[in-house]
């Protein structure tokens, strides 16, 4: 597993540590929950515009799925690592 630090504004980690109790979880714990979301998000959202392109006849649709598919994959072993 990678390791990351983050610098972030008051503000922010304010929220983060507010969240945090509340859930009852370490601060870096729900901050990996949320990048990871994210990543979900960004993915889905990757899939959306593949398949209108795909449905729109957009020509390199084919290839671009490839690679999302092993975007996917890599996620998922990064998950279960």
């Amino acid at each position: 597993m990678g390791r990351l630090r983050l610098t972030l504004d008051e503000a922010t980690s304010e929220a983060l540590a507010r969240h945090a109790r509340q859930q009852g979880k370490p601060r870096a714990a729900l901050a990996q929950e949320l990048i990871r979301e994210a990543a979900r998000r960004d993915a889905r959202e990757r899939e959306r515009t593949l398949a209108r392109d795909y449905a729109a006849g957009r020509s390199d649709a084919r290839q671009l799925l490839r690679t999302l598919e092993a975007a996917q994959l890599e996620l998922l072993d990064d998950e279960e690592a």
